[in-house]
């Protein structure tokens, strides 16, 4: 077997299919755990891999894969991640049984490492404003926590215990705010580029909370990074470059130079929705020695060429 055979589940996801064109970089044997409509219609970052046209959420067919691919390493995405409902879908429940089932094989077989993604919202939004792995708190004080929050937190928590009973080394990565081509369209960058390209006005927030985004090339490596690496425990995937929304906007709207569609304000921003929200980086880009490619201004360049030809092949079918 090669030193270095990686199963990605997700891989034809948002983040997943970004992690393969660096894992391939860094020698990895790439075996892409996708649907069956990504395996008949693989996405350009697949290309030169091996697709397994598989459902993760049968137990069988998951312990199947394992089996036939024999992977050393383990990097999974896979889970509900559809804007609007994952964030209190059942199908969050199910995919942390069929997360813990993949584990629990990939162990049994001799896998070396595993890499998980997890996100931001298992921090406490009510009592963090920057996010440090191990010093900030976590959950939601108070009240019952959204499915997606409290399966995440069960998986990570699964995660560290079953590494440390088999003696593999896992790491947690945390995703911040991301961006890039193949975002779902009703997520904040690409609805407001998509809006502007096409002389609409793009309708937003007061736009004063600060977060910080990152390319979604960059996530995907910084992930493959962290595979490829030996550093375990909780990190943190995200950008340190702060912007305010209303600031972010107005490079999108400065780029596609349609200043005059933004109207900040316009929608009513989510009730409790932290003021400031922001990760510490110390373990990547310290500990890991990881940077990111893209400048915020540069990724927002990437990815509004990328709408536009989007938008230009729809209106030429």
């Amino acid at each position: 077997m090669p030193a270095k055979r990686v199963l990605v589940t997700g891989a034809g996801g948002f983040i997943g299919r970004w992690s393969v064109p660096s894992l391939r970089a860094m020698n990895f044997e790439v075996h892409a755990a996708v649907s069956g409509h990504t395996a008949r219609v693989a996405p350009r970052e697949l290309e030169g891999v091996r697709l397994h046209a598989v459902d993760l959420l049968d137990p069988a067919a998951a312990a199947a894969l394992i089996a036939a691919v024999a992977p050393s390493h383990l990097l999974h995405f896979a889970w509900v991640t559809t804007p609007g409902v994952y964030w209190s879908s059942p199908e969050n429940a199910r995919w942390l049984e069929a997360s813990r089932t993949l584990l629990q094989v990939f162990l049994a077989r001799g896998g070396a490492r595993v890499v998980m993604a997890g996100s931001c919202a298992e921090y406490d939004w009510s009592r963090v404003g920057r996010c440090d792995e191990y010093a900030s708190p976590l959950g939601t004080e108070g009240g019952e926590m959204p499915a997606y929050v409290a399966c995440k937190l069960a998986l990570a928590r699964d995660l560290a215990s079953a590494g440390r009973q088999a003696g593999v080394t896992t790491a947690w990565g945390r995703v911040f705010f991301q961006f890039g081509p193949h975002e779902h369209a009703d997520r904040l960058v690409p609805s407001v580029i998509r809006n502007l390209l096409e002389n609409r006005e793009a309708h937003c927030t007061h736009g004063r909370q600060v977060r910080s985004f990152l390319h979604v090339t960059d996530v995907g490596d910084a992930f493959a990074a962290l595979l490829n690496g030996e550093l375990t425990g909780p990190v943190n995937i995200g950008s340190d470059e702060p912007v305010s929304i209303a600031a972010l906007v107005d490079l999108i709207a400065t780029q596609t130079g349609r200043r005059d569609l933004v109207r900040l304000g316009a929608k009513a921003a989510a009730p409790g929705e932290p003021a400031i929200l922001l990760p510490e980086i110390h373990r990547l880009r310290d500990e890991l020695g990881w940077r990111p490619r893209f400048t915020l201004a540069q990724g927002l360049t990437d990815t509004i060429d990328w709408w536009r030809r989007e938008l230009h092949a729809v209106r030429m079918r």
